[in-house]
């Protein structure tokens, strides 16, 4: 159930997106800004990866995935992501809350 819309998409009450499919370069920025995070070149393949991550397994990245796979260290992803990294990277990607993230 759609808890907020933004440009025509649906979000969740926990602000993630209820169709992922639907998500573009450019929503990407608004819920960026809505999360207080300037989405530039150091971060964007982060949601780049956490995306691509998603439609391959099925499952949002963690922390530890997000680490791996970027090959940034858990500090970092905070420096760039201060509140709740993996989820916020989720948000922003358009994908569904990680699994342990509260």
């Amino acid at each position: 159930e759609a808890a907020a819309v933004i440009d025509g998409v649906a979000f969740t009450a926990d602000g993630h997106m209820v169709d992922p499919s639907a998500w573009t370069q450019a929503l990407a920025h608004k819920i960026a800004a809505a999360e207080s995070v300037n989405l530039d070149e150091a971060r964007m393949p982060i949601v780049t990866f956490a995306r691509a991550d998603f439609e391959k397994n099925g499952v949002s990245p963690n922390i530890r995935r997000l680490t791996q796979g970027t090959g940034l260290g858990t500090k970092e992803l905070y420096a760039l992501f201060p509140k709740a990294p993996a989820r916020t990277i989720a948000k922003i990607a358009g994908i569904p809350k990680p699994a342990g993230c509260i």
